[in-house]
């Protein structure tokens, strides 16, 4: 009889296995599928039974496998992003352009640390620069 029941649930385990990796994501519910493999691993017999009777959607027409062929849904498009107006630059040019940006940032942090290490008595010079 023990055999018996270690068959039957090794059988459910990997058919859960199976059932779940074969799954979309949008056919799983409540939780993603890697937690859903873990559960099923972890807790054989009452994460079988609680993938196929809550974790799983199930078609209208009740059990069926999922294949290929079946129809998909569409999945939900991500949203469009604005187009950016071109830049028309060469490449070398946004480069220097990037490095007078880098320049200026680096001389800007300069001064506000002379300004920091001289306890604020640097804030007439750096305005006269």
């Amino acid at each position: 009889m023990a055999v018996l029941f270690s068959i039957l649930l090794l059988a459910l385990l990997i058919g859960a296995l199976i059932d779940i990796i074969t799954r979309r994501d949008d056919q799983v519910k409540h939780l993603p599928k890697v937690f859903w493999i873990i559960l099923v691993i972890l807790v054989p017999l009452a994460g079988s039974l609680i993938w196929f009777l809550v974790g799983r959607e199930y078609d209208s027409e009740g059990i069926r496998l999922p294949s290929p062929a079946r129809e998909r849904r569409p999945r939900p498009s991500a949203p469009v992003a604005p187009s950016l107006p071109e830049d028309s630059r060469s490449t070398e040019q946004q480069i220097a352009d990037l490095d007078r940006e880098i320049e200026e940032w680096r001389l800007r942090a300069e001064l506000e640390k002379r300004k920091r290490d001289q306890g604020g008595s640097g804030a007439g010079e750096a305005a006269s620069e």
